[in-house]
């Protein structure tokens, strides 16, 4: 089988491997769609992520879907969650998996991930997906995930006005996230113009080039000077964060989701003080998968739209530089094409 590895900073390497054997209570998938997540570019770029730095050769990828191969659900589609929890430690056994301590996750330290044809993985992390979604529409379901759990941080309520700050893939299914679940007003800012355009086709109610800070005034000025009831950061920049602190309510929520490429986040400490405001960090998700599930089977959020390209893993090259550019809005690499 084809594999694609990341072997030290910067260099990625495709070369023929052996299809691995499912071990007990793991399944056998044929990989079909990828996506190429912010933290993908991340290791690529900078031979790691916040404090986790590449040791040795890791094939990426966590946002993934494949065909069963083996078994009662052979040739059946399933959209894959990438964290694999222990379930014995405490957090675990409180709810609460994605701070597990002995936490496995696809793509991530020794654990590797899905950027290659075949891969076994745990069959509890196996979610079968109608036959009216595609591939891509299954690897997507993962940053849906995402946030969906930060919506649930943002404690989202009809009639509030939402601000999204950063408006890539994850951005935007926030927007839609907050759209269904009845915000009146919904403000999001991005660097790129294409992507306040994907916004507002979702619905944003305003958008706002990020510019230094400029677009502040802007939010405000929208929001009758009260400011946004929730703030949710998915721009991993510090604009963004800063930002999202100065628009957000007095008493207001502010979760941040971006990760940021130097490690360290900062804002106004008089401004955070001054509005009382709570600062919740989103990590990953938590058992977010069957209702990203049926928020897409039922049509209530497009994630269809998201992914604007797709290559065969011979052309990864193209599609991490695209990736990394930023350009268009989810770049999809299928592997078994």
């Amino acid at each position: 089988m084809k594999v694609l590895r990341l072997d030290k900073s910067g260099k990625l390497n495709l070369f023929e491997g052996d299809v691995p054997a499912a071990k007990q209570d793991e399944t056998l998938i044929q990989v079909s769609a990828v996506g190429i997540c912010g933290s993908d570019v991340h290791w690529i770029e900078h031979g790691g992520i916040g404090d986790e730095i590449l040791t040795e050769p890791l094939v990426l990828g966590h946002e993934f879907a494949g065909v069963v191969t083996e078994g009662i659900r052979k040739d059946h589609l399933v959209a894959v969650d990438p964290a694999i929890p222990c379930w014995k430690c405490d957090f675990c056994h409180l709810g609460h998996p994605n701070f597990c301590q002995n936490l496995r996750f696809a793509g991530h330290r020794s654990q590797d991930g899905a950027l290659r044809e075949y891969m076994p993985w745990p069959t509890d992390n196996l979610y079968e997906i109608p036959t009216s979604m595609t591939p891509n529409e299954g690897a997507m379901l993962e940053p849906l995930g995402v946030a969906i759990h930060a919506t649930d941080l943002g404690k989202l309520k009809a009639g509030m006005r939402i601000g999204v700050y950063g408006c890539g893939p994850i951005g935007l299914l926030i927007v839609q996230l907050a759209r269904i679940m009845g915000a009146v007003q919904i403000v999001a800012t991005d660097k790129l113009n294409h992507r306040l355009e994907a916004a507002e086709s979702f619905g944003a109610t305003q958008t706002f080039l990020a510019q230094n800070g400029n677009e502040i005034a802007g939010i405000m000025s929208a929001t009758n000077s009260g400011g946004v009831d929730v703030a949710i950061e998915a721009a991993g920049e510090n604009e963004a964060v800063e930002t999202a602190i100065e628009t957000v309510k007095f008493g207001g929520r502010v979760v941040l989701v971006g990760i940021p490429q130097e490690d360290r986040t900062s804002f106004r400490a008089s401004a955070a003080r001054r509005k009382g405001l709570t600062i919740k960090l989103s990590r990953r998700m938590k058992l977010t998968y069957p209702r990203a599930i049926n928020l897409v089977k039922v049509g209530l959020i497009d994630v269809k739209s998201i992914v604007s390209h797709e290559f065969p893993l011979a052309e990864y090259e193209q599609a991490f530089r695209i990736a990394q550019k930023r350009e268009g809005l989810k770049v999809v690499i299928r592997p078994s094409k």
